[in-house]
């Protein structure tokens, strides 16, 4: 059973490489975590808009307006029922109509929160029927690897940059790799999450996805970026002594980059690429 939660250039000649691995080099767009944020990170996906949309406008509002009413109400009985305000306490168990109300109250906010929630819910875990790629996403500690499946099974590792790395690339620290998962933009991918060790999880916030990496077991989610450009996650399941140096790299890039890109990792300049996308 699929778990739910609560992810992104250069071609076979040397103009083309060049031109591609600059692509990647350079993000357009870059979401990751910031110091003192508050609030999800900025939706690249449309499941993402819909996941911001449920928090922001249905529960943040919600659980306000119940957190100051129970407050209220905290305060109210210590003010107006402590010993000194209220010497003779009354003697009666049961009120009907307040029983009634907060019970059925609780129940009606949960059918309208259902009411959201469950079509929500649904489209994160159905797969589209039409996907333009898959890619399958292995956990490792403290790692990942990625096989674009539809691409000759071409795959290769990802791991954190050192400190130093990431400074000299401008590429944030704990989040940056060597190697990116570079998808193109407005291209439904399937991604195929599965683990080599123990239990990780792969979650990139800004596609709305977080979905658990169980060894002998293949799970499955999809996302669809809408912009181009870097964006960030990291391993979201206490993995072991490094499970905070597990980070996610997306580059999400044009069609005709993304093409350029692939064909130059299948070919004998594969490593070359690579490198520069890394920087």
């Amino acid at each position: 059973m699929r778990s739910i939660r609560s992810a992104a250039a250069a071609a076979l000649t040397f103009a083309g490489t060049a031109v591609a691995a600059s692509s990647l080099a350079g993000p357009a767009f870059a979401a990751e975590p910031v110091p003192g944020g508050l609030g999800l990170q900025p939706a690249a996906s449309p499941i993402m808009r819909e996941i911001a949309f449920f928090h922001d406008i249905v529960l943040l509002p919600l659980i306000v307006v119940i957190s100051l009413f129970v407050l209220a109400l905290l305060v109210w009985v210590a003010v107006r029922y402590n010993k000194k305000a209220n010497p003779v306490p009354a003697k009666f168990t049961h009120n009907v109509p307040i029983e009634i109300a907060w019970t059925l109250i609780p129940i009606l906010i949960l059918v309208g929160i259902s009411v959201v929630s469950f079509p929500l819910l649904y489209r994160e875990d159905q797969t589209p029927e039409k996907v333009d790629m898959t890619v399958k996403v292995t956990g490792h500690q403290w790692y990942w690897s990625y096989e674009y499946v539809d691409h000759d099974g071409y795959a290769f590792d990802a791991n954190m940059l050192p400190d130093a790395e990431a400074a000299a690339a401008g590429k944030p620290r704990l989040l940056a790799t060597d190697n990116a998962m570079v998808v193109p933009v407005n291209a439904t991918i399937r991604v195929q999450i599965t683990a080599s060790d123990v239990i990780h999880s792969w979650a990139m916030p800004a596609m709305g996805v977080k979905m658990d990496a169980v060894p002998g077991r293949l799970n499955e989610a999809w996302f669809r970026a809408e912009k181009t450009g870097t964006f960030y996650g990291q391993c979201s399941e206490i993995c072991g002594i490094r499970h905070a140096f597990m980070p996610i790299e997306l580059k999400v890039v044009t069609q005709a980059e993304f093409d350029a890109w692939i064909a130059a990792q299948q070919s004998a300049d594969a490593g070359t690429v690579q490198f520069a996308q890394a920087q």
